[in-house]
């Protein structure tokens, strides 16, 4: 993935209902889910719902095809691993993350390291 690529996900997924909406199609695995249990879910007009799916499509975040009379939508996860891999392979530089491969399990592992534990907040 190219840092032009990554600008327009990143772009895509930087408004609260579009990202509300990925995270759920995420949550749905690559089965996906139908527009209308989609909009029911997040409390949004299908219309409203329409227009942000259509925009993370155009940014290649989405996938959706035709199952009878319904639209499903899923997330695309071949995109969504490149930009997680993006992000740990060229921005962190193995300093901080490192992604290493799982011939066993078939899948890659981000391992992270507690660079920078959270802070607890203190309220006053």
């Amino acid at each position: 993935m190219d840092i032009q690529q990554a600008l327009i996900a990143f772009d895509a997924l930087s408004q609260e209902t579009r990202l509300r909406s990925f995270r759920l199609l995420v949550e749905s695995g690559p089965a996906g889910v139908p527009a209308g249990k989609l909009s029911e879910a997040l409390g949004i007009p299908h219309n409203s719902l329409s227009f942000h799916l259509n925009h993370m499509s155009n940014a290649g975040l989405v996938l959706s095809r035709r199952e009878g009379r319904s639209i499903i939508y899923s997330a695309n996860f071949t995109l969504f691993t490149d930009l997680i891999r993006f992000m740990v392979e060229d921005c962190c530089r193995g300093e901080f993350a490192s992604i290493r491969e799982d011939q066993a399990g078939g899948s890659s592992l981000i391992e992270l390291i507690n660079c920078c534990p959270p802070q607890t907040e203190t309220t006053p």
